[in-house]
C-alpha cells in the first residue's frame, strides 16, 4: 500500500471517529455554569443621583424641576462659593439635567475596579446628547458608597425639532458611561476554605438537579455532590484539589448536563406571540376553525323630484349589514400529539396568532391539553 493510499485510509478512519464522537455526544448538553450558580457568587445593585451638565439648552426647566435648581446650589456651596438671593433667584438650568445612575457590581470585584453606569433622566430634559455625568457617588442598599461614577455619556438617541414637529430616534433621556464608575468598597465574601459549596440552580426542576448530580458524580466520583431539594445542590471539594479552590469549579462548571424543560405554552395576547415548549402533549381532540366577519356598509340615497316639478330633494342615509363566515375546518389531533404536530393542524386551518390564543385556551378548559399554559 503506497503513502497515498495509507493517508486517504487514516483520513477516512478520524473522519468516521470524528462522526461517530459527535453523534454520541448530547445534543441538548448544557454547562453547568449556564445552568445553576453558587451561592452568594451574585451581582449587587447600586444606584446614585447626579448632575449631567454640558447639555445645548435641553435640560431641566427650573420652574418645574425644582430639585435640580436645588442640587446645582447644594454642589455650588460645597466648591466653596457663595450662593446670594439674587444669583439663586437668577439661576438657569437649561444645560444640566438631574438624573439617576444604576450600576451592578460584580462578584469579586476590588477597588480600583471599573464598571458600567446607565444614567436615565429623572427630570423634564429632553436630551441628553452631549452631556457629561459630575461626580456621583453609588450606594448600596446598606446606605454605603461602593463606587464612584463620572464621565461623558454615549446617548443612543437623537431628538430635534421646532414647535410645529419633532423627530425622535430611540431614547435620547438615557444613556451610557462604560467603564464610568471606579469601584471604592468591596463586599465581604469568600469562597467556603473547607471546599463545601452549595450550587442553587436558575429553573428549580428534580430532573435536573438529579442529572447535574449523577454527572458530578461520574466526573470527580461518587459522593462529591448530593442534592437537597430541586433547587440546591451540595457540592463538596475532593482531596486532590485542596488548596485549589478555583480549579476545581473551573473543571466542574464545564460539565455538561442535558437539562429538563416543563411543557410549557407562553402567549402574549397583546403582541400575539406564542412559544411552545417540546414536551407539549394534547389528548385526542377536534378542533373547528371558522371566520366570521361582519360587513358593514353605510350610504346615502336621493329622492329628487321630476323636471318642472315642485319639491324638494331628499337624502335618505342608508346601512346595509352582512355576515360572512367562510367555510369551517374540522382538524382532529390525535393523543401524544408534539409540538410539531401541533403546528402543522393548526397551520392547516389557517389559524393566526391570535385565533391559536383561542384555540389553546379552549383546549386546555377542555382537559386535553397536558402542560402549564401562561397567558402574559
Amino acid at each position: 500500500m503506497d503513502e497515498t493510499m495509507k493517508s486517504r485510509v487514516i483520513y477516512s478512519l478520524l473522519s468516521l471517529f470524528l462522526v461517530l464522537f459527535v453523534s454520541l455526544s448530547p445534543v441538548w448538553a448544557t454547562r453547568i455554569k449556564d445552568l445553576a450558580d453558587i451561592e452568594g457568587v451574585r451581582s449587587n445593585q447600586l444606584m446614585g443621583y447626579g448632575l449631567v451638565i454640558g447639555l445645548n439648552g435641553t435640560g431641566d426647566d427650573i420652574k418645574k424641576s425644582v430639585f435640580t435648581k436645588q442640587a446645582m446650589v447644594n454642589m455650588i456651596k460645597r466648591m466653596g462659593m457663595a450662593m446670594t438671593d439674587d444669583v439663586f433667584s437668577q439661576m438657569k438650568t437649561k444645560n444640566v439635567a438631574a438624573v439617576m445612575a444604576t450600576a451592578q457590581l460584580p462578584p469579586f470585584a476590588r477597588p480600583g475596579s471599573a464598571i458600567d453606569v446607565q444614567i436615565s433622566s429623572i427630570g423634564d430634559a429632553s436630551s441628553l446628547t452631549g452631556g457629561t455625568l459630575l461626580m456621583t457617588p453609588l450606594k448600596g442598599p446598606d446606605g454605603k458608597t461602593y463606587a464612584v461614577a463620572q464621565g461623558p455619556l454615549a446617548v443612543g438617541g437623537i431628538s430635534f425639532g421646532g414647535k410645529a414637529a419633532k423627530v425622535q430616534k430611540n431614547f435620547p433621556t438615557s444613556g451610557r458611561i462604560t467603564n464610568g464608575a471606579l469601584v471604592e468598597r468591596a463586599v465581604n465574601f469568600a469562597l467556603p476554605p473547607s471546599g463545601n459549596l452549595l450550587y442553587q440552580l436558575r429553573e428549580t426542576d428534580f430532573t435536573t438537579a438529579a442529572r447535574m448530580v449523577e454527572a458530578i458524580n461520574a466526573h470527580f466520583g461518587d459522593g462529591t455532590a448530593r442534592p437537597l431539594d430541586s433547587r440546591s445542590i451540595q457540592v463538596q471539594r475532593p482531596q486532590n484539589f485542596d488548596g485549589n479552590q478555583v480549579t476545581f469549579i473551573a473543571d466542574l462548571e464545564s460539565i455538561e448536563v442535558e437539562p429538563d424543560l416543563p411543557a410549557k405554552i407562553v402567549v402574549n395576547e397583546r403582541t400575539g406571540t406564542i412559544v411552545m415548549g417540546q414536551d407539549v402533549r394534547i389528548s385526542t381532540v377536534a378542533v373547528s376553525h371558522g371566520n366570521l366577519n361582519l360587513v358593514v356598509t353605510e350610504g346615502t340615497e336621493v329622492s329628487q323630484p321630476n323636471p318642472l316639478a315642485q319639491g324638494a330633494t331628499v337624502a335618505t342615509p342608508t346601512t346595509n349589514a352582512a355576515a360572512i363566515e367562510d367555510k369551517g375546518n374540522l382538524v382532529v389531533m390525535n393523543q401524544g400529539a408534539n409540538l410539531g404536530d401541533i403546528a402543522r393542524a393548526l397551520n392547516a386551518i389557517g389559524a393566526t396568532p391570535r385565533d391559536l390564543i383561542a384555540i389553546f385556551q379552549a383546549i386546555k378548559a377542555a382537559g386535553a391539553l397536558h402542560g402549564e399554559l401562561v397567558i402574559l
